[in-house]
């Protein structure tokens, strides 16, 4: 693939796929709600369960109350309400290079019966690789299983690998892939699952009622695209709606309310500009294209992503939880009617890079910090 082709401008971009056709018809400014951070004023308790974790990357809570938690250079550890931790065996081989390595981690729904974890995990090699999703059981500290799904095509670059997953009332589940960064353009492209939401059914196949199912030259797995790399995607029951978050460039990471079949824009409507200051686009928004409901400028480079239900943050009830990885803090974004309206700010003192954040089944809240040889698995609870 020839990367000379994949940096034309976002306005070249959008008269080639025909969304509008004309300048005029693009709007100057978008119905987004920029953040705006300030401290938390409400103190919170942190709990330390374990550390020296390295780059821990996804976690999930087991039933017995034990953590699952994935390192990003290619170990799954159990960890134990004490601490204690404990390799588990048998996962993927992920290939751990820039951005990529072992990523998200899912109990399938029917856990409880089947004992089924899927985990994404970067494939491949420097020349070609991607986003996988592998499949295994897991007895004891062992997991059995296989890789059930590959992104096509794959990509010569170590970086936005997406990866996160969520899992859906009709037992499939959702998968970001990231654009692969060189590959910007491929995030309005059909035909590649680069920069996609995809929805997969749990052997990895593309799930019946997909929006571009049949059509020619279309991927059946794909559900929403134009997207960068989305690091933050989650469902919420009670108001049967899919959000994701996804990092900008230069500025311009996002919160979405996700629909099938949707355009969310990338590369041609972004608050965001290139790491060099270049404009990637002179479009906030575009005609036919579904615009952010959240913005972040500058990034905060979001990672992990959780919506708070229960008792024990009942203030709280309905915001959500961003973390932020370049920001080092955690994000709680206020809503209002179904929409983020504000922020602030909590871990602040820590300043400490947050790759993942998640509800527990106690109520808490969990995150991970993300460092090369001493991450941490920290319970958060109301002081």
């Amino acid at each position: 693939m020839s990367k000379t082709i994949f940096y034309m401008t976002a306005a070249a971009m959008a008269l080639s796929l025909g969304a509008c056709g004309a300048p005029e018809n693009a709007q100057p400014a978008s119905a987004s709600v920029k953040s705006a951070a300030t401290p938390e004023t409400l103190s919170v308790k942190t709990d330390v369960i374990a550390d020296g974790l390295s780059a821990p990357w996804g976690l999930a809570f087991l039933p017995s109350g034990d953590y699952l938690v994935t390192e990003k250079t290619g170990g799954v550890i159990r960890i134990d309400a004490s601490g204690v931790k404990t390799p588990v065996s048998g996962g993927p081989k992920a290939y751990v290079a820039g951005q990529g390595g072992l990523h998200d981690i899912a109990l399938s729904p029917n856990f409880n019966t089947d004992n089924t974890v899927y985990i994404t995990y970067a494939y491949g090699d420097a020349a070609a690789n991607g986003t996988a999703v592998f499949k295994g059981v897991l007895s004891g500290d062992t997991l059995t299983g296989e890789t059930i799904f590959e992104s096509h095509p794959p990509k010569d670059t170590p970086n936005h690998y997406g990866a996160r997953m969520a899992f859906l009332p009709d037992g499939n589940f959702l998968l970001t892939v990231g654009e692969g960064y060189a590959y910007r353009e491929k995030a309005q492209d059909l035909s590649s699952h680069l920069g996609k939401l995809l929805r997969l059914t749990p052997d990895g196949k593309a799930a019946a009622g997909n929006p571009f199912t049949g059509q020619e030259g279309k991927r059946a797995e794909i559900y929403s695209y134009g997207h960068r790399n989305s690091q933050g995607l989650l469902y919420d029951a009670a108001s049967d709606t899919v959000w994701l978050h996804e990092h900008g460039p230069k500025g311009g990471d996002e919160i979405n309310r996700i629909e099938a079949a949707k355009n969310y824009g990338w590369p041609v409507a972004t608050f965001g500009i290139d790491y060099s200051g270049a404009q990637i686009s002179p479009y906030q928004t575009y005609e036919g294209m579904t615009d952010s409901l959240y913005y972040w400028k500058p990034s905060i480079a979001p990672s992990g992503f959780a919506l708070i239900r229960g008792d024990m943050f009942a203030d709280w009830s309905g915001d959500l939880l961003v973390g932020g990885l370049a920001s080092k803090d955690l994000r709680r974004v206020h809503m209002d009617s179904g929409k983020p309206v504000s922020e602030t700010i909590l871990l602040g003192d820590m300043s400490a890079r947050i790759r993942d954040v998640r509800l527990g089944p106690d109520g808490a809240i969990y995150v991970l910090t993300d460092a090369p040889d001493d991450g941490k698995l920290i319970r958060i609870t109301p002081h």
